[in-house]
């Protein structure tokens, strides 16, 4: 199990003795999931939060028109999961699948309770996570009311660099809420500039 990258995300917020970060190593499950296979179906219950170590996820909703509604990508070093359906362990919101091959680490519900008794500092660590969440969550919201397709896609940019070379351009567009012709407008536009 990979678990460099995910005790260095861990060390930003909190630092562990070596009884500490074996306990969390060991409460946590790893699990790859296949591109284009899913990790969560609108519907189910979110059993686990999930860290990414290599690949790349989306979290999107389908309209009754059946188009898809892009809320988030998740890359390496990020967590992804559908939040609310976690946390209330109710139905979830969102679809998650993979964009690429995609490795993970895992924690249930379960073990997170376990590692806040045992370790109070993950309380710390998962409320600095989840109010970060809560923060990007309303400034996507904002963006999408506010900003132009084009503060859109520079906002893109610098939140995912260089994720638009690794992903499908219909995606880039169905996150920005914009079509693929217009997207390819934008970046032939700041291709001249």
């Amino acid at each position: 199990m990979n678990i460099d990258l995910i005790l260095q995300h861990v060390s930003r917020y909190i630092q562990l003795n070596k009884n500490e970060a074996e306990l969390f190593i060991s409460l946590l499950k790893q699990k790859t999931i296949p591109r284009k296979g899913f990790l969560l179906r609108q519907g189910d219950i979110c059993k686990t939060e999930n860290f990414i170590i290599r690949g790349c996820l989306r979290t999107y909703s389908i309209d009754e028109n059946g188009v898809e509604h892009i809320v988030m990508f998740g890359i390496e070093d990020w967590w992804v999961g559908d939040l609310y359906s976690f946390l209330s362990q109710s139905p979830a919101s969102y679809f998650i699948d993979a964009l690429e091959e995609t490795e993970l680490l895992q924690i249930s519900k379960p073990h997170l309770d376990e590692l806040y008794e045992k370790v109070p500092k993950f309380e710390r660590f998962f409320r600095v996570l989840f109010q970060n969440a809560f923060i990007t969550q309303q400034n996507r919201i904002n963006q999408n009311l506010s900003f132009t397709a084009e503060q859109r896609y520079l906002e893109f940019i610098h939140k995912y660099p260089q994720l638009e070379l690794r992903i499908p351009q219909k995606q880039i567009a169905a996150y920005l809420g914009i079509t693929p012709v217009f997207l390819s407008m934008l970046r032939k536009k700041f291709a001249l500039k």
